[in-house]
Order: structure tokens, then C-alpha cells, then sequence
């Protein structure tokens, strides 16, 4: 735990943006707790260390694009490609390849793929400024910015739903 948060701060992350990062890492390992009590394999390693690494690329952008950013500096430390995908993955639900072309990413799908990844991005929408909230609260604000009928909110509806069946919510 301790390293990823030296890589945040010595990438020049904010304290803002570290304080979001063990936020958002606490409700993972929690709810990762909660999926292995349930009977699911999950590396909590790898949720804890991609949690706190999740915004890396912050460090650099707080555009749509810091997943893709902080997933070429992890890359350049040499990090783990699962841990690499984690933070490319968690930007809202993922964005699948089209999308993301038309936002000015890199044309390939950012779609959260395995456990670990989608329970990093899901606990990522559990905090809002070092406050944890229930999933609508988040929704709401999606739904504000997105529309009601985007495929944005239906991603993050989905993934809200995955979670909470997995979860026993």
C-alpha cells in the first residue's frame, strides 16, 4: 500500500487526489472482503494496489483521458499488466472502442473486464469528495451530465446491478 501511494506522490498526484485514491481503495478491499465472504475469487492485493492507483494519471490530466494516461505511466514503471488495466478500465463503467474513438481516446475497448477491475470502477463511484454515498447519488450525477437514455448510464446501471447481486445487496 504503502509503495503506490509513494508512485502517486512522486508522479505529482494532489493530496485531493491521493485522499480520493485510499478513499476509493478502503471501500474496494471492503467490498472485496464481502465477495470472498460470498464465495468469489477476487485478489484483494490487486484491488487494493489498482484502487490506489486508479487515478494515477491525474497526476498528469483530469480530463476523460487520465485512465489511458495512467496507464501508459504505469506501463513506463514497469508495473503489472492487470494492474495496468485496472486503471485503464475505470472510467465511469469502461467505454467500449467506438466510444472512446469518438471522445479522442485510443480506439480500443476500456471495458472492465475481470472482478478486480469492475470492483475497483464501482467503488470509484462510491465517494464523492472524501464522503462515501450510496450508488444513486453518482448515478444521478451521470444522469445529469449523460442523459437518462445514454449508454453511459445504461453501463453504469449495469454495473451497479452486477455489483449488487454479487455483492447480496
Amino acid at each position: 500500500m504503502e509503495g503506490a501511494l509513494e508512485i502517486l506522490r512522486g508522479s505529482g498526484c494532489s493530496a485531493g487526489v491521493v485522499g480520493h485514491c485510499r478513499d476509493v481503495a478502503a471501500i474496494a478491499v471492503r467490498l472485496a472482503g464481502v465477495l470472498r465472504g460470498r464465495g468469489h475469487e477476487v485478489d484483494v492485493g490487486l484491488v487494493e494496489v489498482g484502487a490506489l492507483l486508479h487515478d494515477l494519471g491525474r497526476a498528469r490530466t483530469h480530463g476523460l483521458d487520465h485512465g489511458v494516461v495512467g496507464g501508459e505511466m504505469a506501463r513506463e514503471l514497469g508495473l503489472p499488466e492487470a494492474l495496468v488495466r485496472v486503471i485503464e478500465r475505470h472510467i465511469g463503467a469502461g467505454i467500449p472502442a467506438d466510444e472512446a474513438a469518438a471522445q479522442g481516446l485510443p480506439s480500443r475497448d476500456f471495458i472492465p473486464v475481470t472482478l478486480e477491475e469492475r470492483l475497483v470502477a464501482y467503488a470509484d463511484k462510491l465517494t464523492d469528495r472524501g464522503v462515501e454515498v450510496v450508488f444513486s447519488v453518482t448515478l444521478g450525477q451521470y444522469v445529469a451530465e449523460h442523459g437518462e437514455g445514454s449508454s453511459v448510464v445504461a453501463r453504469m446501471r449495469g454495473l451497479h446491478e452486477e455489483m449488487s447481486g454479487l455483492l447480496g445487496l
